[in-house]
C-alpha cells in the first residue's frame, strides 16, 4: 500500500441519493472532496430499482390501457409486449439519467473516483481503482453511502437453479411464459404485476399469512384480490423448502406444505441485504448491526467521529426520498445543526396498477398506539375521475383521531394514489383538521378532489 495519502474536506464511500448530493454541494461550495463508486453512476435508484422498474411499469400500464382501449371507444390490434423493445426503453431511459449524473458529479468539481473502497483506518480508505492502481483517501468529514443488494436466502437449491433477482430480471432477454416469485413484499408485488400485464402466468409465493403485513388488512386483502382478478396466483402461508432446475430446463418451487410450483424463472425477492461486508468498518471504528447495517444515532452520526451514514446502509426506509432526507439531515449537522430522523413523516407508493400510496399510521398502528379514531372509506367507483378514465378498482381509507380531528394516515388504492397521498402529507404536516380537506376546493373533475367525498364519508 503506498504511503501517500490524499486529504480531502469530505470523503464519501458510495455514491446514492444522499451521498451524491451532499458530495456535489460541498464541491460546488469550493470544498475538496472524493467520491467512491464502484461503477454505478447515480446509485441503486438509477440503475437497478426505482427508475427501471418504474420505467417499466409504465409499459405495463401502458399495455393494460390498449387492451381495453374499445371501452374508450378505439380500435386496434391487441398489443404485445416485446422484450427486446422493453429492454430497450427501460435501458435508454437509465443511461439517460446517468449520463446526466455524470455530468453534474464532474462540473461540481468533485474527484470522482471509480473503484473499491475499503476502510483502512478512522476516515481512511484504500481505493482498488477499477483502471488499475490504488489511491489512499481521507476525509475530514466521512460519508458511508453504500446502499444494499438484493438479499439471496440460504433455501436449498436455489443458487443453483440461476434464480433471478430484482437486478438480473431487468435483463432478462425474453418474456418467461410461468414466473415463479418467491416473497409477497413491494418488489415481488411490483414485479408480479407487471410481468402479468407482459403476458407471463405469475406465482407468488409468500410464506406469511397474507400480503403485506404493515397494511391493514382490508388493504391488503384488497391489493390481493386486485392481483389475484389480473391473473397472479397468490400462496400463502407457507415457505419455500426448495428450489431445483430439472433436465428441460422448467425450475420447480417446493413449499413446506407439499406444493410444487413449475415455473421457467424464479424471482427471489425477499428483502435486501447492507453492502458492508467487504468495506473493512471495524479499522474505521465503525458498528454494524447483526444484520451488517451501519448502525447510527438520530443525527446519523455512527460511532466513529466524524463518520457518518444515510440511506438503505444505515438502516433508513428503503426509499429514495429517505435517502435524500438523509442528506438534509446531514447537510444540516455537518454545518453545525441539530436535525434528526426523529417523528419523520414517511410516505411511500407501491407502483401497481393502480397505485397502493401510503401516508402516516394505519387503522391497527393509530389503535395500538392509544389513538381514539374515526374511518372513512372511500370506493374509487365513487370518484367521478375514476369513472371518465374507466379505472375504477380500489378503495381509499382514511383514519383521523376522533379528538383533535386531526389526519392519522391514510391509505389509498387507486389511480394517481402518490401524487394524491402528497396533499394529504402537505395537510398532516401543516397540522390542518381533516375538515379542511373535506371543504376544500378541489378542482373537477380530478382525483385529489376525492378527498372532499373520503373525508365526508366518516361513519359515527
Amino acid at each position: 500500500m503506498t504511503d501517500l495519502v490524499e486529504e480531502f474536506d469530505l470523503l464519501v464511500v458510495g455514491g446514492g441519493k444522499a451521498g451524491k448530493t451532499l458530495a456535489m454541494d460541498w464541491a460546488r461550495a469550493g470544498n475538496r472532496v472524493a467520491m467512491v463508486e464502484r461503477g454505478m453512476i447515480g446509485g441503486t435508484c438509477i440503475n437497478v430499482a426505482c427508475i427501471p422498474t418504474k420505467a417499466l411499469v409504465t409499459s405495463a400500464r401502458a399495455l393494460r390501457t390498449l387492451r381495453r382501449a374499445h371501452q374508450l371507444g378505439l380500435v386496434g390490434e391487441a398489443p404485445q409486449a416485446d422484450s427486446g423493445l422493453l429492454r430497450a426503453h427501460k435501458t435508454g431511459v437509465v443511461e439517460g439519467m446517468a449520463a446526466g449524473n455524470l455530468k453534474q458529479f464532474l462540473d461540481s468539481g468533485m474527484d470522482l473516483v471509480l473503484g473499491q473502497a475499503r476502510f483502512t483506518a478512522e476516515r481512511t480508505v484504500e481505493v482498488t481503482l477499477n483502471d488499475g492502481g490504488t489511491r489512499v483517501l481521507r476525509g475530514a468529514e466521512t460519508v458511508i453511502n453504500t446502499g444494499t443488494r438484493p438479499l439471496v436466502p440460504g433455501i436449498p437449491g436455489l443458487a443453483g437453479a440461476g434464480a433471478l433477482t430484482s437486478d438480473t430480471l431487468l435483463e432478462l432477454r425474453r418474456i418467461p411464459e410461468r414466473l415463479t416469485i418467491i416473497g409477497g413484499g413491494v418488489v415481488g408485488l411490483e414485479f408480479a404485476h407487471m410481468f402479468s400485464a407482459f403476458g407471463s402466468s405469475v406465482t407468488l409465493v409468500e410464506s406469511g399469512p397474507r400480503l403485506l403485513p404493515r397494511e391493514d388488512e382490508d388493504i391488503a386483502q384488497a391489493v390481493t384480490d386486485l392481483l389475484t382478478a389480473d391473473g397472479v396466483e397468490i400462496l400463502l402461508g407457507s415457505p419455500v423448502t426448495s428450489v431445483e432446475r430439472g433436465a428441460d430446463g422448467r425450475i420447480t418451487t417446493t413449499l413446506a406444505n407439499g406444493i410444487g410450483v413449475s415455473g421457467d424463472d424464479v424471482l427471489v425477492a425477499v428483502g435486501r441485504a447492507p453492502v458492508t461486508a467487504d468495506l473493512g468498518l471495524d479499522a474505521a471504528g465503525v458498528k454494524t448491526d447483526e444484520a451488517g447495517f451501519v448502525v447510527v444515532d438520530e443525527h446519523l452520526a455512527t460511532s466513529a467521529p466524524h463518520t457518518w451514514a444515510a440511506g438503505d446502509v444505515a438502516g433508513s426506509p428503503q426509499f429514495t426520498h429517505v435517502s435524500l432526507d438523509d442528506y438534509r439531515i446531514l447537510k444540516a449537522n455537518l454545518a453545525g445543526g441539530d436535525r434528526s430522523t426523529r417523528d419523520r413523516l414517511i410516505p411511500y407508493t407501491i407502483f401497481l396498477t393502480p397505485e397502493l400510496a401510503r401516508v402516516g399510521l394505519t387503522e391497527q398502528q393509530a389503535r395500538s398506539t392509544g389513538h381514539q379514531v374515526r374511518v372513512a372509506k372511500l370506493p374509487v367507483a365513487a370518484i367521478p375521475r375514476a369513472r371518465t378514465m374507466r379505472e375504477t378498482e380500489g378503495v381509499w381509507k382514511a383514519v383521523v383521531d376522533a379528538h383533535t380531528d386531526r389526519i392519522l394516515g391514510v391509505s389509498l388504492l387507486g389511480p394517481e394514489a402518490g401524487e394524491v397521498a402528497t396533499i394529504v402529507q402537505t395537510a398532516m404536516l401543516a397540522d390542518l383538521p381533516y375538515t379542511a380537506l373535506r371543504d376544500m376546493m378541489i378542482s373537477h373533475p380530478t382525483m385529489g378532489e376525492a378527498l372532499n367525498l373520503l373525508f365526508a364519508a366518516f361513519q359515527d
